[in-house]
């Protein structure tokens, strides 16, 4: 999906008319469609809306109802290949779009105006600050109330409808405000291919009235459009990897860091076509886990400065050359801007940007040429992977429990670790599971997922469901604590209504773990639940759903031995029972140095 939406060439038209678009421009229609295509009932915006969708690759959109959306969601539904996922809530509808859109490249959701516009927000914050292409459709107000000075119902209690707008405007590249059907056509077609161009969200807004009308420009027939690919500037290109490549040859022991970036970039392959040309030693920043395989000979973990896997840090910290591809240095990938990183030694990939050190940067040089290229110059080098080789230690096994004795968090990953497979994924919540799920070595073909750069707890709900449902093919594991499975627990309902087979491990430690390690205090202290009594209530024996409490290790060796057996076919939800304070020694580490940067005091005037 990288230059066409739909297969363009399956259902090119016959007529010769159509436009050479510019870079990234939406190819129109010159002549006018004949007016009997304006009688098919088909011929509608919904219609046109639905197809558009199914042909960028969305075969689910997850929606919640809303007198402004209603007609919207008739034809939505009406489109053979769109399956209505309907949530609980906007902001779970906006977080399975962003789990969707992680697998399949592109999610959408439908919410009603405002209200539902203003709750799924955050969630659209959270797929713009992860480079997630999520189409956020709103129903909006009848196009006779614009401009007529009218107070509307679900808006703040003024003739101004702009407010949802000027929210969207901020968390998404792209905003359409459809309430007439000239352009209609043309607003739609350019918000899919610039959420898809800029992988980030976009905003549609449909009139009410007009999903239903049928209009010339929107042929049953859908006329395919292409993205012109983006090229780099190759004189830049070139000058670019002749630098990097005169840089690295002349390091010692370089090494080679994969970024959450790299997904944008499309540029994955690429990377380890350079690991496998230089001989370097491999590792990936926290958000990239999932994008660089871990099977590769020369991989070295995760590096998360003082929380780094075993190893790792102390060869990419001495490295006297790193190149970074796709990074986001913030302050929780930075542990609190402790990373003992030097701008002198790095070489920094950006999608479309590459700096070297403290000497150039070149722009319009896209990330997956470059690597490609840079693969070709390099001079094999195994040293820094020598250097790991040779002082790496394998970590120990937990130590051994007494029979019953309470389960302790790092025996239930080290069974975690055995169900991953090629055939499974992770979805990690925001929290403790993060640091865990960081040391889970995945398999080939492993899918892994979490939010780091915007982390709002509660996203794993959502995005476990849109994930899954994204994959079906896959059984998703999810590893959510107690304190933000009550912020978006309804969804539950959805995996059981569409059939998912996901495994939960419900983490039930009484808090906020990951706030009490950074500053505590007794809000972070939360009501306990009776979790498995809550997901049988909404079970309330329609669908396949097992739930179990477990409290010691002989347990949850049963319970993981029947959801991946008897009920293989079954959600089941795993409440696993820990001590308040048993937590990873890396979220220990990283909220001691976080907890430090957010205490800074104010720099002297």
């Amino acid at each position: 999906m990288d230059t066409k939406i739909g297969s363009i060439d399956a259902c090119i038209p016959n007529r010769t008319d159509m436009c050479s678009a510019a870079n990234g421009a939406v190819s129109t229609i010159q002549n006018s469609i004949p007016t009997s295509v304006a009688k098919n009932p088909e011929a509608t915006l919904g219609r046109h809306l639905a197809r558009r969708l199914v042909q960028v690759g969305i075969t689910d959109v997850f929606t919640v109802p809303g007198d402004f959306n209603l007609t919207l969601l008739d034809h939505l539904i009406a489109e053979p290949g769109l399956t209505n996922i309907g949530c609980c809530n906007e902001l779970n509808a906006g977080y399975a779009a962003d789990g969707y859109a992680r697998s399949r490249g592109v999610g959408a959701c439908v919410v009603t105006f405002t209200v539902g516009g203003l709750s799924v927000l955050n969630a659209i914050a959270g797929a713009y600050s992860e480079n997630l292409p999520v189409i956020c459709i709103v129903g909006g107000p009848n196009s006779n109330d614009y401009g007529t000075n009218r107070i509307l119902h679900h808006t703040i209690g003024l003739p101004d409808f702009t407010q949802e707008l000027r929210c969207f405007q901020t968390v998404t590249c792209f905003q359409a405000v459809v309430n007439n059907l000239e352009d209609a056509h043309e607003l739609i077609d350019t918000a899919i291919s610039t959420a898809l161009k800029e992988s980030k969200p976009v905003y549609i807004s449909i009139g009410c009235n007009l999903p239903g009308i049928p209009h010339p420009t929107f042929s049953r027939d859908p006329v395919p459009f292409s993205l012109n690919p983006r090229l780099s500037n190759q004189r830049g290109l070139e000058a670019a990897i002749e630098a990097a490549a005169k840089f690295l040859n002349k390091a010692v022991k370089p090494v080679l860091v994969g970024g959450p970036k790299l997904r944008v970039a499309k540029a994955c392959d690429a990377f380890v076509e350079l690991a496998d040309a230089s001989g370097y030693a491999l590792a990936v920043m926290p958000s990239g886990k999932g994008l660089v395989p871990e099977h590769h000979p020369r991989f070295i973990g995760t590096y998360w400065g003082a929380v780094s896997t075993a190893f790792c840090a102390e060869i990419v910290e001495s490295a006297d050359a790193y190149l970074f591809a796709g990074p986001i240095f913030n302050d929780y990938s930075s542990v609190g801007y402790s990373l003992l990183l030097k701008k002198e030694k790095a070489i920094v990939v950006q999608p479309d940007r590459v700096v070297i050190a403290n000497g150039p940067a070149f722009g319009c040089v896209l990330m997956k040429d470059f690597l490609q290229g840079l693969a070709k110059k390099l001079e094999k080098n195994t040293t820094a992977y020598e250097n790991y080789h040779r002082i790496f230690v394998p970590e120990g096994v937990p130590l051994k429990g007494e029979p019953k004795e309470p389960l302790r968090v790092n025996v239930l990953f080290q069974h975690i670790q055995k169900m991953l497979s090629g055939e499974t994924a992770v979805i990690a919540e925001t929290g403790d599971s993060w640091f865990n799920c960081q040391k889970l070595k995945l398999p080939e073909g492993c899918g892994y997922e979490f939010q780091m750069q915007y982390g709002s707890i509660g996203w794993s709900v959502g995005a476990t469901l849109g994930y899954a449902q994204a994959v079906p093919e896959k059984r998703v594991i999810a590893c959510i604590g107690d304190g933000s499975f009550q912020v978006t627990a309804q969804d539950i309902s959805t995996m059981i209504r569409n059939e998912q087979k996901t495994i939960i491990f419900l983490i039930n430690n009484g808090g906020y773990t990951i706030e009490v390690e950074i500053h505590d205090g007794p809000y972070n202290v939360i009501k306990n639940w009776n979790y498995t009594g809550l997901v049988d209530a909404i079970h309330n024996g329609e669908g396949n759903v097992w739930t179990t409490k477990v409290y010691c290790e002989e347990e949850l060796i049963d319970a993981i031995e029947t959801a991946t057996g008897e009920k293989k076919d079954s959600l089941c939800f795993i409440e696993v029972i820990v001590h308040k304070d048993d937590t990873s020694k890396e979220l220990l580490e990283w909220g001691s140095r976080v907890s430090a940067a957010n205490s800074r005091p104010p720099n002297p005037q």
